[in-house]
């Protein structure tokens, strides 16, 4: 049973990563762009999380954990540019 939930998931968050990259490719403006990118890169843990369940090993969510901080402090690069200009002061 476990295993249907996992593929019924997996297709989920794949074709979500695939609507955000429409998203990051169409959107109106830089804001629209880099949330869809945001929400990439949560869409992309899930996904290392769930292939880590698949797997039945540890070692995929330590990589996820690795991927949120890149994702957290890409983000806020990100946003710090646009309102600023510059990311380092």
């Amino acid at each position: 049973m476990i295993t249907y939930a996992l593929i019924f998931a997996i297709t989920c968050y794949s074709m979500a990563l695939l609507f955000n990259l429409f998203r990051v490719v169409k959107a109106p403006g830089v804001t629209d762009r880099v949330l869809a990118l945001d929400t990439m890169a949560i869409n992309a843990i899930a996904m290392i999380v769930l292939f880590g369940i698949w797997e039945g090993t540890a070692l995929f969510f330590e990589a996820s954990i690795l991927y949120a901080m890149t994702g957290f402090v890409a983000t806020v690069s990100f946003a710090k540019f646009i309102l600023r200009g510059d990311i380092i002061e």
